[in-house]
């Protein structure tokens, strides 16, 4: 299983690096690592006839690879301009457009990726108020229309004015080397997360009706009304909670 390391900073030895090399160190034999720096690259959309040769040569790097680790620092709450180009550039690859409109996985479907990022933020500012949500969101739009799966993602928060890694941070991007060296070539999750849900609806249901044991009994439109009530608050509890969990904050 091969790889693929996406650079898509500024600073070859900043903190989007290092958290990209501390990643790839991690990924053990069989498995082999390879990295491309996109500002090395010629990202424009190129016309049928005048095909883009650099854009030619990471599409087959990208064929190639069975895992792709996006790294790309948060600038102004979102992902990097370079990597935003790449992926508008690779859009005809990444999917495919029917006749209606609708955009459907190409050839990188069933795939996987892992995002890392940083800001200058730090962990209880973006935790609050989060500033690198955008950018996990952008690349799992992205990708995850083009069918790939998601392993993990890591965030370094507060790297100014001290442009490192923090300790904790190392382990938590080696255990995310460690879920690479683990994966398989394909693994839909689309059951999985079926399942999740089920259990989620029902456990819900269940807290519910057991609140509901604490109300005035009435007729059926009150019954029926305080079930929504009590259910819609709970969604949105849980909704938040996972919007949270998500995304890695700090």
């Amino acid at each position: 299983m091969q790889v693929l390391g996406i650079f898509a900073g500024t600073d070859p030895n900043g903190v989007t690096a290092q958290m990209l090399q501390t990643v790839l160190a991690g990924v053990k034999a069989p498995h082999t690592t390879v990295t491309v720096n996109l500002n090395e690259y010629n990202l424009h959309m190129a016309a049928p006839r005048h095909p883009n040769r650099d854009l030619g040569q990471l599409t087959q790097l990208l064929i190639q690879s069975d895992v792709w680790v996006i790294a790309t620092p948060t600038y102004w709450g979102h992902e990097s301009g370079l990597l935003k180009q790449f992926f508008d550039a690779l859009r005809a690859h990444l999917i495919r457009v029917d006749q209606a409109g609708g955009m459907h996985p190409g050839r990188f479907k069933n795939k996987h990726y892992v995002t890392l990022t940083n800001c200058y933020q730090g962990k209880r500012t973006n935790l609050f108020s989060p500033v690198t949500d955008a950018t996990f969101q952008s690349v799992d739009q992205v990708l995850g229309t083009a069918g790939l799966i998601k392993l993990g993602e890591a965030v370094q928060t507060g790297t100014w004015p001290t442009p490192t890694l923090a300790p904790e941070k190392v382990a938590t991007l080696q255990k995310l080397s460690q879920k690479i060296n683990r994966s398989q070539r394909k693994d839909d999750q689309t059951m999985k997360r079926y399942l999740q849900l089920f259990v989620v609806v029902a456990l819900m249901t269940l807290i519910t009706m057991g609140l509901q044991q604490l109300l005035p009994h009435g007729g059926f439109w009150w019954t029926y009304g305080s079930f929504v009530i009590i259910f819609f608050a709970l969604l949105a509890t849980i909704l938040h909670l996972m919007t949270v969990k998500l995304h890695a904050r700090k």
